[in-house]
């Protein structure tokens, strides 16, 4: 999710590149650094903070260097510091390289290298890859050849971006997972992490596939796999205006972020399973998981609902009592906190005011505090005894969607290790790490169900309410669902278990009334039928969320909408999410509302 940008050919590098960073900064970032070659040496400058800071070192040493790379970071390994920020240096200062994307076995990596007297200087995966490629690099052949080398050495995703002293006027480049875009112009060569970066320079471009290495200089580009088989790059001309262009050519950020979501979840994951077992870093000792007593969830919004799914599943799956408070009302109800407890807190930016005076009541009180983040960093990153990053990237849209998606499956990870350290008897945690596999290609099949939703969205647009029900983990999901709803499109929605709708709110209940139902739980599904005849009786009409293995609901509701079974309860209510948020962003178009950026809302609540 960091920019990438690299830059071959007459024109001043550093300030192509520079430029090019500058038109990724709607991506979020806490770091920025370049890389060129200097009369005798590669030259790095980098700084935490904004590009500002970065163009006053270069304007005090205005190199005029004709080959450049740049980066600006979204940290993930290591605090947002000058030390972290890239390019970073090989052992011998002779490659500098940028990366994006997390090397899950770095840490071997890294051992290995300190016992062959490599010393490093910062906290991150990325300068293991550049004391990689420098040794790969000192055994002889070019240093594509090393980077092909290196590349087979590492596991995880990534997109690497090198540079070396001894080889002035070339870059070179790796793809796995993260992605790399090239552009070609005539005595020039150009890269990016995303399109809007090449655009003033060039609109003609092809996607670095995976497993690929490009070589670039002002004669052109070349790509070949990681066997040195050389192929031919698909170049296609890009004719998105610059606003379009940074939306990836969705018209919204919220869709493009919907759309990203395949991709968090490999970002999610990258480095947390191995074999068949989670690998978290940094947490509490074996032995404390032994001693909780209770789980106690303090989060908002969004953030709040994710809390709701983790408190159904530690209670489901490890029998641990599990209660969930917004953190707005945790503090004024004096709450009963057992010093056995762990209190865990849930935020997108880790900023939330009111997260962040719970946590500071709770280290009062001496509970032991876990952070659930995206942002690395921030106040509550900083705080919070330990913190599990969700790796989601920055979020533009006001609205979340591919943070809750993130949050879900960190706190799955979480209850999965928790089974793992206690030997939890009748929890698979190899069963749930399939599931955890077979989740991004599902998220992907949901995303594809965009014109389905899109029919159902502009049917109901102008509905003046819209129920969202289910029941256990497709109930939490309701409550997301009807948030997306209300955020965006400004309708007013009714939400609540489905076995709740007898107590009052089959009351609202009209004529063509849009009931939609989470039913991705095979449990709860024969109730849940009795639920949906209860709305049709009333003239409502059904639309069912359910998985494609079942098909109960059949000829049941006028609008089943089917995903792929992932193989567990939880992440199949999880993924129901997908062509939710679709419904709510497409019903929103349909009434002309101003998607990314809603009424009344930011997308940080600082104060209280």
């Amino acid at each position: 999710m960091c920019g990438i940008a690299g830059y071959v050919g007459k024109k001043n590098a550093v300030q192509v590149v520079i430029d090019q960073i500058a038109r990724l900064e709607y991506r979020g970032y806490d770091s920025a650094g370049v890389a060129f070659d200097g009369p005798s040496s590669i030259k790095v400058l980098k700084s935490a903070g904004k590009l500002d800071r970065l163009r006053e070192l270069v304007a005090k040493e205005d190199p005029q260097a004709t080959s450049a790379i740049a980066h600006s970071r979204w940290a993930t390994h290591g605090a947002p510091t000058d030390l972290n920020a890239h390019p970073h240096f090989d052992q011998a200062n002779k490659i500098a390289l940028v990366h994006n994307g997390i090397i899950e076995n770095y840490m071997e990596l890294k051992e290995e290298l300190v016992r062959a007297g490599h010393t490093f200087q910062s906290e991150t995966d990325t300068e293991v890859a550049a004391h990689l490629i420098g040794a790969e690099f000192e055994k002889g052949g070019s240093l594509e050849d090393a980077v092909r080398r290196a590349s087979r050495k590492m596991t995880g995703a990534f997109a690497f971006v090198v540079m070396a002293e001894s080889e002035p006027g070339k870059i070179v480049c790796a793809r796995n997972a993260s992605p790399l875009v090239l552009g070609f112009t005539e005595g020039e060569s150009l890269l990016a992490s995303d399109i809007p970066a090449l655009l003033p320079y060039t609109r003609r471009v092809a996607i670095l596939e995976n497993n690929q290495v490009a070589v670039l200089t002002e004669a052109g580009i070349e790509v070949s796999t990681l066997d040195g088989k050389v192929v031919e790059p698909e170049i296609f001309e890009v004719d998105w205006d610059s606003t379009a262009a940074e939306k990836g050519g969705f018209e919204h950020f919220m869709l493009k972020e919907i759309m990203e979501q395949p991709d968090v979840v490999r970002q999610c994951l990258a480095g947390r399973i191995a074999g068949n077992e989670v690998s978290l870093d940094g947490l509490f000792s074996d032995h404390m998981w032994q001693e909780i007593d209770r789980v106690n969830i303090i989060a908002c919004g969004t953030a709040y609902h994710a809390g709701l799914m983790g408190k159904t599943l530690f209670e489901q799956m490890l029998q641990l009592p599990t209660d969930v408070y917004f953190s707005s009302e945790f503090r004024y109800g004096d709450p009963l906190l057992s010093p056995r407890s762990l209190a865990v807190f849930i935020s997108q930016s880790g900023e939330t005011a009111d997260s962040l005076a719970a946590l500071r009541l709770c280290k009062q009180r001496r509970i032991r505090t876990l952070g659930i983040v995206n942002v690395v960093g921030s106040s509550m990153a900083r705080e919070v005894d330990r913190v599990l990053f969700t790796q989601a990237g920055p979020e533009i849209s006001v609205a979340s969607t591919k943070a809750y998606l993130a949050q879900g499956i960190v706190l799955f990870l979480l209850g999965l290790h928790i089974a793992q350290v206690k030997e939890m008897p009748g929890v698979s945690v190899s069963a749930g790490v399939q599931a955890l596999r077979n989740l991004p290609e599902a998220i992907q099949e949901a995303t594809e169900l965009a014109d389905e939703m899109k029919e159902i969205a502009e049917k109901f647009a102008q509905a003046p309410l819209v129920f969202f029900l289910g029941r256990r983990a497709d109930a939490n999901v309701a409550l997301e669902a009807a948030l997306k709803l209300k955020e965006i499109a400004y309708i007013p929605t009714q939400e609540c278990p489905a076995g709740e709708m007898k107590h009052g709110p089959l009351a609202l209940i009209e004529q063509g009334t849009l009931a939609v139902f989470g039913a991705t739980d095979p449990a709860t599904r024969d109730k849940l039928i009795s639920n949906i005849r209860e709305v049709q009786a009333r003239g409502g009409y059904v639309l069912a969320v359910t998985t494609s293995d079942d098909p109960s609901l059949d000829g049941v509701a006028e609008k089943v909408i089917k995903i792929r079974p992932t193989g567990d309860a939880f992440l199949n209510a999880l993924l129901s999410i997908v062509p939710l948020q679709m419904l709510a962003y497409y019903m929103a178009h349909a009434r002309g509302c101003e998607i990314d950026q809603p009424r009344n809302l930011a997308k940080s609540v600082t104060v209280e």
